[in-house]
């Protein structure tokens, strides 16, 4: 049996490109939302020259020459600070703390179980601590990496020092 063609009419046709479009558009309202830039906030220079020098502070009122490094939220160094006769070591591993912190976005302290894994072995990465993040608003702006003390809790008290010492300024610009 031969069936004979059906025909759209046009009507038919607009009634049906509609409804595809309206579900199309309910299923995704978020894309025609989402902004095509994003706006990313940033250590300034100033704030990263004073966590370092707040850092570095805190650590000689301990007796202790370290090194730091503070770097912007892509984990690019920003500043970096070796006191006068702390151990050229310090400069390399207080980058690899801070790198570590803004790419696992925490503290490497909470890292450190991680440390004998596949990851925590890359060359690149220190998961001990000594590293924090830099936060404000709760979004991550920076992190903060310190070595040279006799233990990593020591660096890391050092490194949240100077954060602290900007921390309310970054709360009140955020």
């Amino acid at each position: 049996m031969i069936r004979p063609l059906r025909t759209r009419t046009a009507a038919g046709v607009t009634a049906l490109c509609a409804a595809a479009l309206i579900t199309a558009g309910a299923a995704s309202p978020a894309l025609a939302e989402d902004p095509m830039t994003v706006s990313v906030k940033r250590l300034s220079l100033d704030t990263a020259q004073t966590i370092a020098q707040a850092t570095i502070d805190a650590c000689r009122e301990k007796g202790i020459q370290i090194g730091v490094t503070v770097v912007d939220r892509d984990g690019v160094v920003q500043v970096q600070l070796r006191d006068t006769i702390a151990a050229p070591i310090t400069v390399p591993i207080s980058y690899k703390k801070a790198y570590t912190a803004v790419n696992f976005n925490a503290d490497t302290s909470a890292l450190a179980e991680r440390a004998d894994t596949a990851v925590g072995r890359q060359d690149f990465l220190v998961m001990s601590a000594g590293g924090v993040t830099v936060t404000s608003g709760g979004s991550l702006i920076g992190g903060v990496g310190v070595s040279g003390a006799p233990a990593g809790e020591t660096d890391e008290e050092c490194a949240q020092a100077g954060v602290d010492a900007v921390q309310d300024d970054l709360e009140m610009a955020f």
